[in-house]
């Protein structure tokens, strides 16, 4: 039987909560700490399912990676990839899946990634041709450009590769994080759109903290020299702003104060837009290098727009927020979250119809017109966004019922207990 979590109404919030540290820089980090020479101390790791996965394959290729709480010391293989001997099984991790690709292409001999049947239904043909211009051949067992794939390790040259209008900014940082340890100069130059560019700023600011730059010779494109290599080092991960996320929904839509600690306004994260979306509809927003708060306000009515492609993980967040607003909104430019753990523009028009609130899915995204939602047993598809958004919704929304709300371990497996702290304020 589905278990399925009730969400309890709240008049006002006044809370400060914790979260854990952002799962995009932990793996950046996880992934530089593996190919580095020695020893290094990762403070305020992400530890949730998604890094459970990127770890475990991580040691089948070398690493000794050793988790106490939320600190990883992690024994790099100084570039010397193991071969695992059995298939990299990466659950529905795109981002291991992604960056792994690139990895094993410094391992000898062929190395199979694959995952649950979701994740291989996401694209990585960009990808592979990009790894296949620095020499690495590759080899899809079921749909061509889709996991499980095998990688023919041991050849990954310099060379150029260009990326035009691609999906997703893994592609590029995935073959930036391995080139430091290509037998010869890397350029990654993006034409056309890319989305999610700020994830790639996520990844140069992570290779330089090991001691690796790559140089931005142009607007879009990067160069990696030849020689360079990754140093242990210790490294503290800044809290999620995704994850901060649904706390600032909370004060959005319920009013009062919420502070989340261990999160800081001057960050390569990009969901620190979301604040910026948030002042523009009502809020107000204060900051220190140690913490953001979200006060709510009077929502601002008529029709707003929010071009979201750098910032996907917050459409569901955004999604919630208009669904309360007086007006339409207008998410665009998000066409690639039909290719996340879920079709995430039909679950969101699905399941704002059951709480009564209109919604259109467009070819780029998504038009929500506000009203005043009802609670509904709200199917998640296993995505940890959809389950943390509804249930912040909930909070306005009596009635509001999560089915599979363990799906949030995903990403931030202490979310239940953090929002239980927002009932301690009242």
């Amino acid at each position: 039987m589905t278990e399925i979590k009730e969400i309890k109404p709240l008049a006002r919030v006044d809370a400060t909560v914790q979260v854990p540290g952002s799962k995009s820089f932990t793996q950046r980090a996880l992934v530089a700490a593996s190919l580095a020479e020695g020893k290094s101390l990762l403070r305020n790791a992400l530890i949730a399912e998604d890094t459970g996965h990127l770890v475990g394959a991580l040691r089948l290729l070398g690493a000794q990676i050793v988790c106490s709480g939320p600190d990883v010391i992690v024994t790099g293989t100084g570039g010397r990839i193991a071969n695992p001997g059995r298939e990299l099984h990466l659950g529905s991790n795109g981002t291991a899946m992604r960056f792994l690709v690139s990895v094993a292409a410094l391992g000898p001999g062929d190395i199979t990634l694959t995952g649950d049947p979701r994740l291989c239904e996401r694209p990585l043909k960009p990808l592979l041709d990009g790894i296949g211009n620095l020499g690495v051949s590759s080899a899809c067992r079921n749909a061509p450009g889709y996991p499980p794939v095998t990688i023919h390790g041991g050849t990954l040259r310099g060379g150029r590769v260009v990326f035009r209008d691609v999906e997703s900014s893994q592609y590029v940082s995935s073959i930036l994080l391995a080139a430091p340890y290509a037998a010869g100069d890397v350029e990654v130059e993006m034409q056309g759109s890319t989305v999610s560019r700020p994830y790639v700023e996520m990844t140069l600011a992570t290779m330089k903290a090991f001691g690796a730059a790559a140089e931005k010779s142009a607007e879009n494109l990067y160069a990696v020299r030849h020689g360079q290599r990754y140093r242990a080092c210790r490294y503290l991960v800044e809290g999620d702003l995704s994850s901060a996320s649904y706390f600032f929904l909370a004060a959005a839509l319920c009013g009062g104060t919420v502070r989340v600690a261990n999160t800081n306004f001057w960050t390569h994260q990009g969901d620190v837009r979301f604040l910026r979306y948030l002042k523009e509809l009502g809020c107000s927003v204060a900051a220190t290098d140690q913490w953001i708060e979200v006060s709510g306000g009077k929502p601002v009515e008529g029709d707003f727009t929010a071009s979201m492609e750098d910032i996907p993980d917050m459409v569901p967040t955004m999604a919630v927020l208009a669904a309360l607003r007086p007006g339409r909104t207008f998410i665009r430019n998000v066409s690639h979250l039909r290719l996340k753990e879920s079709n995430r523009l039909a679950a969101l028009v699905t399941e704002l119809a059951k709480t009564g609130v209109r919604a259109e899915e467009l070819e780029d995204g998504l038009v929500i017109a506000g009203g005043k939602p009802r609670g509904a047993e709200i199917e998640t598809y296993n995505d940890h966004r959809i389950a943390m958004s509804f249930a912040v919704l909930g909070l306005v929304a009596p009635g509001m019922r999560i089915r599979n709300p363990d799906c949030v371990g995903k990403s931030f497996p202490g979310f239940w207990a953090e929002l239980e702290k927002l009932y301690g304020s009242t």
